[in-house]
């Protein structure tokens, strides 16, 4: 033992002076593939040199992570293939969840298109949203789109152009809000 190392546990660990303990300063077995490798002990399938990996930049980590964000957001709102790793099953469900959310967005700020195609709304609304992400210009958009594509489809008459629900001015009153 070295001339100023505090005696070890049970285990065999020593302290050493700057604070290190390991087996491996009290002849025990070697923990860490450095450790390992320090006393000339073969590597073991799967714990060598191959499983440390240089530390990653900020930037580089930041784009790896925006990369797999954008592969994990295609596959869920523009039917991209699931990113590895991910159950494919699970994105379908989540999918299927935000199509229906979506759907009962647009029968919200169109319910005469869900009276008109009654019980074919959800199919028919599905049908157009699945692969197809949210457009910009948010739910209105989504449901100007949608009654574009029955329009298109012949299932819908044609419409006057009208300014969207919501687009208009606000009037103030002269007296304020009433309480």
């Amino acid at each position: 033992m070295a001339p100023d190392a505090v005696p070890g546990d049970a285990a065999g660990r020593v302290r050493e002076p700057g604070g290190h303990e390991g087996r491996a300063a009290a002849g025990g077995t070697p923990e860490t593939a450095q450790e390992r490798e320090a006393a000339g002990e073969p590597l073991e399938a799967g714990r060598g040199r191959e499983d440390v990996r240089e530390p990653e930049t900020g930037d580089t980590a930041r784009e790896a992570l925006a990369r797999a964000q954008e592969a994990l957001m295609a596959a869920l709102v523009a039917g991209q293939e699931a990113p590895r790793g991910f159950d494919r099953e699970r994105l379908r469900i989540q999918e299927t969840g935000l199509i229906s959310k979506r759907r009962r967005t647009v029968a919200r700020l169109r319910p005469d298109l869900a009276a008109l195609l009654g019980d074919g709304f959800a199919g028919e609304f599905d049908a157009y949203a699945r692969g197809r992400p949210k457009p910009p210009g948010g739910s209105h958009a989504d449901a100007r789109d949608f009654a574009d594509r029955l329009r298109a489809a012949g299932r819908l008459p044609e419409e006057p152009v009208a300014p969207e629900p919501g687009s208009a001015p606000r009037r103030w009153s002269l007296f304020g809000r009433r309480r």
